[in-house]
């Protein structure tokens, strides 16, 4: 049982760092190139549709369980400590008081845009074959 505790107590960091990126992104002491990595991550940690669909074998949790806490650890290290307790304690009382993370339509829409360009490049591919 100790291992499933451990899982879920990193998987609720990992929630309340996204949140926290998405304070931090906001935070005028947050350097331009946190903020612009923090821009990308929240849009996506918050967007209600994944990269690669979780129904797909290995790679619909391989997103989830690598890119994003790789790209959630890779920010938090380029935000200054004193900013990020800041935005850690607000995410902690966003979290508490709304009970759930906020959702991000920007990401939502990031995401299709990527699907979009992605089907129109292999169909101007796959066209051009014939």
């Amino acid at each position: 049982m100790a291992i499933f505790q451990r899982i879920r107590q990193w998987a609720s960091r990992i929630k309340r760092d996204a949140v926290t990126l998405w304070f931090a992104y906001r935070h005028p002491g947050t350097p331009w190139f946190a903020k612009l990595l923090a821009a990308f991550v929240v849009a996506y940690a918050l967007s209600p549709i994944d990269l690669i669909p979780d129904f797909i074998p290995v790679l619909g949790y391989l997103d989830d369980a690598l890119l994003l806490p790789g790209l959630i650890w890779l920010n938090i290290r380029l935000i200054p400590a004193d900013v990020l307790e800041e935005c850690r304690e607000r995410a902690d009382l966003w979290m508490k008081e709304q009970g759930a993370k906020p959702r991000s339509i920007a990401g939502a829409v990031l995401i299709l845009a990527v699907w979009i360009g992605l089907g129109a490049a292999l169909w101007g591919w796959f066209g051009t074959q014939n």
